[in-house]
């Protein structure tokens, strides 16, 4: 029992930096950012408690919160989709046994590296505006220059784009996959006289829903944070087509120093993508196939 009780106490000693840091930088605010959402907190000033008042103004009061949630969720459902679409297609060509292949799944995983930064951001800016290399590009074959950044109308799939171009995770865990599954079953499936099409869709697809559903997950908690490419590159506009979800959040806190309503507006998104995750995984149950499962 004496020698259980040191490796626990050890085991203790060495996670104990992660865990002061996780309390001190990640547990505390969250709890303190729980308390601002009750208070009227605009760092200028003293707080005062204002109960479920900020609650109540954003759902009934304010057309941006509305206006916000919907883009974000259009953005959602463009980029997450086309991301793991695009992301799958990758992996399986990088998963044929070609020579330099190594090169070519370092270059295509490279934008997840380099993407989500302001320069990024900023460069993706100056290849869609009006006389940008977008532009040149498809006026060679007789497009007419498209206004990618300032109609209301294609603004926020070009800023899902972004989104898109940083594949590079997604396609690894996919790659990493497809290199799990059996050769015997594709031997198998060729023997029963199907075709690459029907391979793919019934053999290689189920096999790789648990990726899917992992990749669902995580990319789409990450878009409904999305902050940086829209605040970069539109600002939220043309019209507020834009803008997101995170840049009310930051408008609100950073902007016009209403911490505790932004305090509020955070705790309604994590309340959403909670509930979005408690549904994908009550649906995975439905699609997601896992080996050791009949």
């Amino acid at each position: 029992m004496a020698v259980k009780q040191k490796r626990s106490f050890t085991g203790l000693i060495y996670i104990l930096p992660w865990l002061a840091g996780f309390v001190i930088l990640q547990f505390a605010p969250l709890l303190n950012s729980l308390w601002y959402s009750f208070t009227d907190f605009q760092l200028i000033g003293s707080t005062k408690f204002v109960g479920l008042k900020n609650f109540i103004g954003i759902f009934t009061s304010d057309a941006q919160f509305w206006n916000s949630l919907k883009v974000t969720f259009i953005f959602v459902l463009i980029a997450v989709p086309m991301k793991i679409v695009f992301a799958l297609i990758i992996a399986v060509v990088l998963n044929q046994k070609w020579a330099g292949i190594n090169f070519f799944r370092t270059v295509y995983y490279m934008p997840s590296i380099l993407g989500g930064s302001i320069a990024i951001s900023v460069l993706w800016r100056f290849l869609f505006m009006k006389q940008g290399v977008i532009n040149q590009m498809i006026s060679i074959i007789g497009i007419p220059a498209l206004d990618w950044l300032g109609s209301p109308k294609i603004a926020l799939f070009t800023v899902s784009l972004v989104t898109v171009w940083q594949f590079g995770s997604s396609m690894v865990l996919f790659l990493a996959g497809l290199k799990q599954i059996p050769e015997t079953l594709y031997e198998a499936a060729r023997i029963d006289g199907a075709g690459r099409i029907r391979i793919f869709f019934r053999v290689t697809v189920p096999l790789l829903t648990p990726i899917v559903f992992f990749n669902l997950i995580m990319q789409t908690i990450n878009a409904f944070q999305e902050f940086t490419t829209a605040f970069v590159i539109t600002q939220g506009g043309p019209l507020k087509s834009t803008y997101l979800y995170g840049l009310m959040l930051y408008d609100q806190g950073f902007k016009f120093f209403k911490m505790g309503y932004a305090s509020a507006l955070s705790w309604i998104l994590f309340v959403i993508i909670f509930l979005f995750t408690s549904l994908t995984f009550k649906s995975s149950e439905s699609w997601v196939h896992y080996g050791d499962k009949p």
